[in-house]
């Protein structure tokens, strides 16, 4: 056995070793982090110490509780020592809005095998239900000059945007109940351009979401009177709506649900043959994962204060769904992968890698042309990493896994059916 080979054995056996290379790529991370004025690579292997810790062989309950202090702690500490704060906390928080909706959307295309191309209607949904009263455009609709809302209303419009833009997906999956593939794909194109268009539109004869000028000044958050204006004051509201998404959606996995889910996307008439009810099972996979989509909207209307039909595009949707088919369509853990690593290239590594080369190019050293630089070919590179990831992990960077189910359980199950019936 060559010394590699003996060293992996080694760290897959030995959980001490496990803990302490954890431990030393944190402190090794995290000091990076803090010391340095910035430094883009520190940070991401930071966020990498997550996804060193998906692969140990520690128990669900201890890697949840390591993952809790790595988010809630450590990375916000190690990011404060320095003026890029703000910046890396930016970029943590977008990457916690992208995962709930790359986990709602999972839950579309993953679980139940819908595919859906206007995912992003239902984060303006969110966002406008939160904007519009947040600003005094409902004194447009509404007498009484009762608008805007306190800040205070934040957090009951997380819930209230969630089951609005659960009424939008029902009443999208209404329609399309029975087209399947391409063309389901097609009709929710369709869904989330109409749905842009009416925000863009919907200025006259009643002026309800201010057109294409948008709504500015929405409230931020508040809570007993503090105020969330910046980014780490948002990340940890992220954080936890992030952490109840990943367990419902975790749970819903798991649940009878989320094998009726599964069995139709399998095979539609072999499920209902099963006795899975088709509208109710589509239809709640549509409400579900659009829900968890309208609660992230409502969030980034009261992080930007400002929105815009420009900002729901369909460009928006297909990045999210190159999130889900990048980590691996049906996999909670793949997605998540999916989602952080499409927003750090586009928020972090792509933009300071083309700071980096317009450096060199301002210093005589090399000449990159303006139109070749990565910022504006990141399309093309998203392009080029799918690519990759189709012919070398063609499920994804992590496949969905099946839970195991012991063989004594299925033998044992027959046995008290029987006993059950002789009885009888």
């Amino acid at each position: 056995m060559n010394p590699v080979e003996l060293i992996k054995k080694t760290l897959i056996t030995n959980k001490p070793a496990q803990a302490a290379l954890l431990l030393l790529f944190v402190a090794v991370a995290a000091s990076g982090v803090y010391f340095m004025d910035k430094s883009v690579i520190s940070f991401l292997l930071m966020l990498g110490s997550l996804l060193l810790l998906y692969y140990t062989t520690f128990s669900n309950g201890m890697k949840w509780a390591i993952a809790g202090v790595l988010l809630v702690l450590i990375i916000p500490f190690a990011s404060s020592g320095g003026p890029a704060y703000e910046s890396y906390m930016e970029v943590a928080t977008q990457c916690g809005i992208y995962i709930a909706m790359a986990l709602g959307l999972n839950i579309v295309v993953g679980f139940a095998g819908l595919l859906d191309m206007g995912f992003v209607a239902f984060f303006a949904v969110g966002a406008y239900t939160y904007g519009i009263f947040a600003t005094d455009q409902a004194n447009n609709f509404i007498s009484g000059d009762l608008f805007p809302l306190s800040g205070a209303s934040f957090w009951v419009f997380i819930l209230l945007g969630g089951f609005m833009a659960g009424i939008f997906g029902i009443l999208l999956g209404l329609p399309v109940l029975r087209v399947k593939g391409d063309y389901l794909a097609i009709v929710t194109l369709g869904f989330g351009e109409i749905i842009r268009i009416i925000f863009n539109n919907l200025e006259k004869p009643v002026n309800i979401t201010n057109g294409a000028l948008g709504l500015s000044s929405i409230q931020p958050p508040n809570l007993f009177g503090f105020q969330f204006t910046f980014p780490h004051q948002f990340y940890f509201i992220v954080l936890v709506i992030l952490g109840v998404v990943i367990f419902a959606v975790r749970r819903f996995e798991h649940s009878r649900l989320g094998r009726s889910w599964k069995a139709v996307r399998e095979n539609e008439i072999a499920a209902q043959s099963m006795g899975i009810p088709l509208i109710r099972t589509k239809l709640t996979a549509f409400a579900i994962g659009a829900s968890f989509s309208g609660m992230m909207g409502v969030v980034f209307a009261a992080k930007q204060t400002f929105i815009d039909p420009t900002s729901f595009t369909l460009i928006e949707s297909t990045t999210i769904l190159v999130m889900v088919v990048l980590g691996g369509m049906g996999s909670v853990p793949g997605v998540i992968l999916g989602a952080s690593l499409v927003t750090i290239l586009n928020l972090q590594v792509l933009t300071e890698f083309t700071n980096w080369l317009n450096q060199l190019s301002m210093q005589g050293i090399v000449q990159v042309p303006n139109a070749l630089s990565p910022s504006k070919m990141q399309r093309f590179i998203f392009g080029a990493i799918l690519i990759l990831v189709a012919i070398f992990r063609p499920n994804g960077l992590i496949a969905a896994k099946n839970r195991p189910v012991k063989l004594e359980q299925v033998k044992e199950q027959p046995a008290a059916v029987n006993t059950k019936a002789l009885s009888k």
